[in-house]
């Protein structure tokens, strides 16, 4: 654990976000992880605030101006690349946040807002744009996004991780 927190930015981030969510608002400790948590978020450009829900097993590939919402809720097991932005819409038909979720895959520089919903075991492909609810285990790509796939994505995700 050590080791790994240590060597892995991403890994120490995450860990830092999850003890602040955790610990009470008056502990020292929590403080010093808050500040902590500034440097973290300005040397490796993640805007991920402390309180968003995410499940057990998120992973941060690369690191380098990863961006998500506060009201954006994150299924577990999920991996999101460098450059990815999940974000809410302020008016319109899809006023709100995200709701992502389990073992989905966000490549390089997508983005994903309004309020939708992403299924489970969904694979979005690097340089898309989401705006729209995606069933399980699809593959999406595209500028505007397209569903290209409705069947093999577990595949496409367990052969990149």
């Amino acid at each position: 654990f050590l080791k790994l927190f240590f060597t892995n930015p991403s890994f120490r981030f995450t860990v830092v976000i999850r003890s602040i969510k955790y610990l009470n608002k008056y502990n020292f400790i929590r403080l010093i992880l808050v500040l902590y948590y500034r440097k973290l978020k300005v040397k490796y450009g993640f805007q991920i605030p402390a309180m968003t829900s995410i499940g057990h097993g998120f992973v941060i590939n690369h690191f380098g101006n990863i961006i998500i919402n506060q009201g954006v809720v994150i299924g577990s097991n999920c991996t999101v690349a460098q450059g990815v932005t999940i974000g809410k819409v302020d008016r319109g038909k899809l006023k709100g946040n995200p709701t992502i979720g389990d073992r989905v895959w966000i490549g390089a520089n997508s983005v994903v807002v309004g309020k939708i919903t992403i299924g489970n075991d969904v694979l979005i492909a690097p340089l898309s744009y989401v705006n729209f609810d995606i069933p399980d285990n699809a593959v999406v790509m595209g500028n505007p996004a397209k569903i290209i796939n409705y069947n093999t994505s577990a595949e496409y995700i367990k052969n990149i991780n």
